[in-house]
């Protein structure tokens, strides 16, 4: 099974989603990589914070050791890859990530911001999934705001025709002027409006076990989804 992390937007978690959900599969016995495909914002060697790299460690991989494309902007991967003279080749990056994958029961691939986001002028995220056969499982902040840019998604992955596996809402940051009193609100209401009652609020543990025992109820959620008619 092919798994997109994707979020709503940039910095809502989708790296510790994957991680922990990588560690769940590894402790239910399942073959699992980790996928980075694209990661911007990286300069010199790979570092241990960096998002492929902290992928890796969660499935214990060799390869990749890191994302597949590294950019040094800090910005969409369209826009990173300009100051580098030529756009990402998107064919050769999902073969890349095909050969990855092929060997495992379970390959999460992570996205680079939130959905729509773009890798080349023709081709963003959604694309990556679609070509890849790919369910998402869509990751938010639960925080004001949430119910709108989750409801874009949920709207955006029926239109690709991809499958949503289900909803992961993270707390949101401590010191954030955004925390309201709707986090832990959102949930319910996402659940109402959107027909989907996959949906998991599992705080943020930093400890690897705990997380992976916090996520380990999507584990569920895989055998119940069926890509839209």
């Amino acid at each position: 099974m092919r798994i997109l992390v994707t979020g709503t937007d940039r910095a809502v978690g989708k790296t510790w989603v994957a991680c922990a959900l990588a560690r769940a599969l590894r402790e239910a016995g399942k073959q699992v990589v980790a996928i980075k495909p694209v990661e911007t914002g990286c300069t010199g060697q790979p570092g241990k914070d960096e998002d492929g790299v902290r992928l890796a460690r969660a499935t214990g991989q060799s390869h990749p050791a890191h994302a597949i494309v590294r950019l040094p902007d800090p910005l969409a991967p369209l826009l990173a890859s300009a100051p580098m003279g030529s756009e990402i080749d998107f064919d050769a990056l999902v073969l890349k990530i095909e050969r990855f994958a092929e060997a495992a029961e379970f390959a999460i691939i992570e996205g680079t911001g939130g959905l729509l986001a773009p890798v080349t002028w023709e081709w963003n995220m959604a694309d990556v999934a679609r070509t890849l056969g790919a369910g998402a499982l869509v990751v938010a902040r639960d925080r004001l705001g949430t119910i709108n840019h989750t409801l874009l998604t949920l709207s955006a992955l029926e239109l690709a025709g991809i499958a949503c596996i289900g909803v992961v809402l993270t707390p949101p940051e401590e010191a954030s002027t955004e925390r309201s009193e709707t986090a832990g609100a959102n949930a319910s209401a996402i659940a109402r409006l959107s027909g989907i009652e996959r949906i998991l609020a599992p705080g943020t543990a930093e400890d690897e076990g705990t997380a992976a025992a916090a996520i380990r109820p999507v584990l569920e959620w895989f055998g119940r989804v069926a890509a839209p008619a």
